[in-house]
């Protein structure tokens, strides 16, 4: 029986053609996939680089605050213990002058225990400011709860501080971090924002602890680069990726400050 030969044309050629869109279909799955890679990878590298420059902006954050804390405690010895020594002895040397007569001797040494007393007095306040003995001590409870008082005392805010948390004094060298948390952000209500009441609440909640901030200051505008890009922003930022927590910041001009954070 003989094949027609017209129809084995057709079979060769539905083959071919059949063999020809399967491989285009193919090359095209081929290429789709290999650009849909290409451009996840390229978003995944964007991300990682992202991730990397915002770890390096809160390094350099975190370099700059420990500079300037330096600088200041630099000028702080120079000007309240240095400056005070250097007179103490200038004064112990005028003791070894000869024919001194009693009131000059009583005046120079009653000048030397003011001097003292003072630069002892400067030399506890700088100690208390790098870590309050009460923090080291009795942990974040005390240390927040002194902080408070001292906002107080200067009668230019008034702080309420509540506390339901039974903290940990093992864990004080993670609650440093929060204690000076707290302390940027009442530095910033009072000198910045003008603020004449501050709160402050911690609360266990969703199996970690959290800490309500508010005042009733200026507020600022969150959004602006400018408050982002801040220094103690940063600062702050730093301090609760250490904490692996997480910070949210409520404000308005006018309309005051909310800031809540989990740790």
């Amino acid at each position: 029986m003989k094949t027609n030969p017209i129809y084995e044309k057709e079979i060769v050629s539905i083959i071919l053609y059949t063999s020809l869109f399967f491989t285009v279909v193919a090359i095209v799955l081929i290429l789709f996939f290999y650009y849909s890679r290409k451009k996840i990878s390229q978003k995944e590298l964007e991300k990682k680089n992202l991730v990397i420059e915002h770890q390096r902006e809160q390094l350099r954050a975190v370099i700059i605050t420990q500079e300037e804390e330096r600088k200041r405690i630099a000028q702080d010895l120079h000007d309240e213990i240095s400056s005070k020594l250097n007179i103490v002895s200038l004064n112990s040397h005028l003791l070894t002058t000869p024919n001194l007569v009693d009131t000059e001797i009583s005046e120079i040494t009653k000048n030397i225990i003011d001097l003292v007393g003072k630069a002892l007095e400067n030399t506890r306040r700088i100690a208390h400011d790098l870590l309050p003995p009460v923090f080291d001590q009795f942990g974040l409870d005390a240390g927040v709860e002194e902080l408070c008082l001292e906002f107080n005392s200067s009668k230019a805010v008034k702080v309420n501080y509540q506390n339901e948390v039974l903290f940990d004094k093992t864990d004080n060298d993670r609650h440093l971090h929060v204690f000076r948390i707290l302390q940027e952000l009442m530095n910033n209500s009072l000198r910045h924002g003008k603020a004449q009441n501050i709160s402050v609440f911690f609360e266990d909640k969703n199996e970690s602890t959290s800490c309500t901030y508010s005042d009733d200051g200026l507020g600022f505008d969150v959004h602006s680069s400018e408050s982002k890009n801040g220094l103690g922003m940063k600062n702050i930022e730093s301090r609760i990726e250490l904490l692996k927590g997480v910070i949210t910041f409520e404000s308005g001009l006018n309309k005051g400050t909310l800031v809540v954070f989990n740790f």
